[in-house]
């Protein structure tokens, strides 16, 4: 069999005038060799017969397994089929027949009308970030991407909780201005799980007058624009970036996606900014009342006068103790009343486990301690009922009425 050059070599000279006789005898080749040459179409490719192995006895065992199993490990399957030989073979041939067996999913292309939807998702940068307690940690930001036009929205947030993730919805949405007409997440526990939404969900699409959409396990393509710009994030905005806070993040953050939303989207052709118009007209308009967001509770204020936001806990004027107090907390601010009067307002602070006090309801505290533990002496109830009889003779008009030498 001649080799690949030597087949171009053949069919070149050829080509050129020279006689087969005298290229077979140049190169040192039969003439049917040429002649082999001359007639085949492709180059020549050499093909090792097919022989029988030592897995051909396993195969039907395997693809019966399977058949019924399309994820089982290879190393299960060579057990339960009886294989000796080497492993790594044996997964050669498992990884060869498993893409036969396994169900089709099949993806469609999509389509984003303008205003149709929103995709939301949480980002989790590969960043520690500082906190109030000195610590650091990783926190999660909550991601949009309006699917028509790609513009992206994004926020740091506290928590993964049901409060934190609507006041980051309701966040976004007012830095958008309109409401997109279907939002859609996976199953983020903090959203809702199974068939239902967690609690305070309902309410806040409701009062938006939007769709909440969770798509079911294992359709990635349904939220596939938000999840490419997770991984963006990571190549195009973290890189020798460092924060001094969440706020920092934030900050940093707001200023990079200005310039992303600026630049041209391969999959769409044009630049998010020039789609955004078109996309927000087709939206809904806010709501005219604000939904109810954020953590709200009412509860009894204890003796320690402090109130357990999230894991932190804020102090309260203790004149309210034993009373009901209403409390609320967005992502920056803690807030306390008592029938309407504000008690207590704090900063949030995203560390967990801490203890917020204002010195103000320490001093006022104290007072109350001292009182309680010195008490004003009670008056004496003799003293009391001990009583001039003139007061009496007084009030009844006796002593103005007496003339000179009269007695009462």
């Amino acid at each position: 069999m001649i080799s690949v050059e030597d087949w171009a070599l053949i069919r070149r000279l050829v080509a050129d005038g020279v006689p087969q006789r005298q290229v077979a005898r140049d190169l040192g080749i039969g003439r049917s060799t040429v002649e082999r040459a001359l007639a085949s179409d492709r180059p020549p490719k050499y093909e090792r017969p097919p022989v029988p192995t030592s897995f051909e006895p396993f195969e039907p065992l395997v693809r019966e397994l399977l058949k019924t199993t399309p994820d089982m490990p290879a190393t299960v399957i060579a057990e339960r089929v009886g294989w000796t030989g080497s492993i790594t073979w044996f997964r050669d041939h498992v990884r060869r027949l498993r893409p036969e067996h396994r169900p089709v999913d099949p993806s469609d292309r999509l389509t984003w009308l303008p205003g149709d939807a929103a995709q939301c998702d949480l980002w989790f940068p590969p960043k520690k970030i500082p906190l109030e307690d000195g610590s650091k940690v990783l926190l999660p930001v909550m991601v949009i991407t309006a699917a028509h036009s790609r513009f992206i929205l994004g926020q740091m947030i506290p928590t993964r909780h049901t409060q934190d993730l609507l006041l980051g919805m309701w966040e976004l949405m007012q830095q958008l201005g309109c409401v997109p007409r279907r939002l859609i997440w996976d199953n983020e526990s903090g959203i809702g799980r199974g068939k239902r939404h967690a609690e305070g969900v309902g309410a806040f699409t409701g009062t938006l007058a939007t769709t909440l959409q969770r798509l079911k396990p294992y359709d990635p393509e349904s939220k596939g624009v938000v999840e490419r710009r997770n991984g963006f994030f990571e190549t195009s905005f973290m890189p020798g970036r460092d924060f001094a806070s969440p706020a920092d993040f934030n900050t940093q953050f707001a200023e990079w996606l200005g310039l992303a939303n600026a630049r041209v989207v391969r999959t769409i052709k044009t630049r998010p900014v020039d789609r955004l118009a078109a996309d927000r007209a087709a939206m809904l308009p806010l709501p005219p009342v604000a939904p109810v967001v954020g953590w709200v509770n009412r509860v009894r204020l204890g003796r320690d006068y402090y109130v357990r936001v999230d894991s932190s806990d804020y102090s309260v004027d203790p004149a309210v103790i034993g009373r009901f107090v209403d409390v609320t907390a967005d992502l920056g601010r803690v807030e306390v009343r008592h029938e309407g009067r504000l008690v207590a307002t704090h900063d949030r602070v995203w560390a967990r486990g801490m203890t917020i006090t204002d010195p103000v309801h320490v001093a006022a505290a104290k007072v109350l301690r001292e009182e309680f533990q010195h008490p004003r002496p009670a008056a004496d109830p003799h003293e009391e009922l001990a009583r001039d009889l003139a007061d009496y003779d007084r009030a009844f008009g006796l002593i103005d009425g007496l003339t000179d030498g009269q007695v009462a």
